[in-house]
């Protein structure tokens, strides 16, 4: 879950002043944007980025001959939803409103007010944290898609009546996202409505970052030292009072613009882009809303930085020598092995067995799995903190609104393969694991036992 970045209570002091200094009549005229994304901006919403499946049904390898598909599995991130709470766009709306009872908003800065109220609304009207419109249709779109890449095993449930187990953690976006995927696959098929198992809540296994086992790690967010010290030097380079003082200034009189503190410049142009990257996750509740004339590409690109970086540090690799960040997520590396082995001894007569989960959860075992852009340490020296120049991590590829990772378990006799999805594209193991083949996707489920050390 994002960090919700509010307007500190400074800025009530900083806006007292500005009102007796600044004079009626004092807006001016600059920064008029047209509303719109020019064709070539390029976006960068981190983790509330909306889904997209990386890779076409069309281009996906063969299996070996006579191997054939006889169970799935996935662990996949709830669909596109609101934000959590209204405190950013409380926020921004706070500032707005000063500013306009002083007559200091610029002729852009006039239109943001009613932008920030529809989203606020959309959000309203499911109820902040819910899955989205967009949210349902991903997820829906995404069980459509496992179905045409594997319909010879939806075909063996149907015969066989094979269980499809499904799991959630609990929290009522992934319970939505659990209903809105097995939803898509009956729409696909009604003759699985009969096997899909109500789902279930497993918090242990999808809401692992919460329990009590993992008391460490709620330790290392609250207090770590060397936490705290990275962040804070991230957050302060230079590049932040630059971007937020560029905000403010299309937004903002020049008068009122200098009447706020460092602090609080930053602290409302952070609120505004959390609203502009949750804008796309609601454009089903609130089409109208486009943020981007109110927030440049260069400036908002600087704020999506700080937020992978909280993302990497919090959830990802984080530092160079410690584990505290993904440790945790063992228990879902375990479990996936669990279903794939006893499909595979007899033991298990599951068809498929789909998990919903979150943020928290993909992105650490994005690092146990050795996934593409998902490994790569910061060094423990503030020194060399995350940066985009030297690191691969992205919350918009590693773990977008639905990001999923799916096992296929293929057989032959008695050889089991697996092949691995990740966001819908075949993916390596990691480089130790060997596949069957070179440039296969496909691996030997021993290969892999010994690969990850399954005893």
């Amino acid at each position: 879950m994002k960090r919700s970045v509010a307007c500190s209570t400074a800025l009530a002091v900083t806006l007292a002043v500005a009102a007796v200094t600044l004079g009626a009549g004092s807006a001016s005229a600059q920064g008029l944007g047209t509303g719109h994304a020019a064709p070539s901006r390029q976006h960068n919403y981190t983790t509330k980025t909306p889904y997209a499946p990386q890779e076409s049904l069309s281009r996906y390898q063969s299996a070996p001959r006579g191997f054939t598909p006889v169970f799935t599995e996935n662990v996949a991130r709830h669909g596109s939803r609101a934000m959590t709470d209204s405190s950013d766009g409380d926020a921004v709306l706070a500032v707005l409103a000063s500013a306009q009872a002083q007559g200091a908003l610029t002729r852009l800065g006039a239109r943001l007010a009613p932008q920030v109220q529809s989203l606020l609304a959309g959000a309203s009207a499911i109820g902040y944290g819910n899955l989205s419109g967009r949210g349902v249709q991903e997820q829906q779109q995404t069980a459509l898609r496992m179905e045409q890449r594997l319909p010879s095993l939806f075909a063996t449930i149907v015969a066989e009546k094979e269980p499809i187990e499904v799991e959630t953690s609990g929290v009522a976006r992934a319970i939505a996202s659990a209903n809105a995927f097995t939803s898509g696959l009956t729409s696909g098929d009604p003759a699985l409505a009969g096997l899909i198992q109500a789902p279930v809540t497993n918090k242990d296994l999808l809401y692992f970052h919460k329990q009590p086992q993992n008391a460490d790690y709620q330790a290392y967010l609250a207090s770590d030292p060397e936490l705290a010290a990275v962040i804070a030097e991230i957050d302060g380079e230079p590049g932040t009072a630059r971007a937020a003082a560029d905000v403010v200034s299309r937004l903002f009189s020049k008068d009122f613009a200098a009447a706020m503190s460092a602090d609080d410049r930053t602290s409302f142009s952070r609120s505004l882009y959390e609203l502009y990257s949750a804008a796309p996750d609601l454009a089903v509740e609130a089409p109208g809303v486009d943020l981007d004339a109110f927030l440049p590409a260069a400036d908002a690109d600087w704020f999506a930085y700080l937020d992978d970086a909280e993302e990497f540090y919090q959830k990802g690799p984080a530092f160079q020598g410690r584990t505290i960040t993904y440790d945790m997520a063992n228990v879902l590396l375990d479990d996936l092995f669990t279903q794939v082995e006893d499909k595979a001894d007899g033991s298990s007569d599951k068809g498929a067995v789909l998990r919903f989960t979150h943020a928290e959860e993909i992105e650490p075992l994005a690092v146990l799995l050795g996934l593409p852009g998902s490994t790569k340490a910061a060094s423990a020296t503030l020194e060399h903190p995350y940066s985009y120049g030297d690191n691969p991590w992205r919350g918009a590829t590693v773990a977008p609104m639905a990001a999923n990772v799916q096992w296929d378990l293929y057989r032959k006799g008695s050889q089991y393969l697996v092949r691995m999805l990740y966001n819908e594209k075949e993916t390596a193991f990691k480089p130790s694991c060997k596949p069957v083949a070179r440039g296969s996707y496909f691996y030997d489920l021993n290969e892999l036992e010994s690969c990850f050390d399954r005893g």
